[in-house]
């Protein structure tokens, strides 16, 4: 049976990558990276999604601030081989995964979502849905 490519993770995905995402986190954290490009960033690790045969973790990042994310994102290609061996110490598993760095395009996301929500229009809205929400749906009695 074919795996569908919109399938949710597994939970051994999730707790997999959950446990590299916190071992990367420690590795980049400790600061002792030679890379010219990770010398003095702080980078947060929001998240690790797992291939369904774990032999591919693509760790998604954001440098403090959301500054030069490029050249964080390049660094961290050149110092994949390194991370990879730091991550084999320190998380028992049969095969280490491949790391893949991706963006963490999720702050854009709710920014844009804060905006959009900001808008003049959607506020005019707002009111009117504030006070439908204390009473409950038309035929729906939730009393004792």
């Amino acid at each position: 049976m074919t795996a569908h490519p919109s399938k949710a993770p597994s939970q051994r995905q999730l707790r997999v990558g959950e446990e590299l995402r916190h071992a990367l986190s420690r590795i980049l954290n400790r600061g002792d990276l030679r890379d010219p490009g990770l010398h003095d960033v702080s980078i947060t690790v929001t998240e690790v999604r797992m291939s369904p045969d774990l032999r591919t973790a693509a760790a998604y990042v954001m440098p403090l601030g959301g500054a030069l994310i490029d050249e964080v994102l390049a660094a961290l290609k050149r110092a994949a081989p390194y991370l990879r061996n730091q991550v084999a110490g320190s998380v028992r598993l049969k095969y280490v995964p491949q790391l893949v760095f991706r963006a963490d395009t999720s702050f854009e996301a709710g920014a844009r979502i804060d905006r959009l929500l900001a808008d003049e229009r959607v506020q005019r809205d707002l009111p009117a849905r504030e006070a439908d929400t204390d009473d409950p749906p038309e035929g729906r009695d939730d009393g004792p």
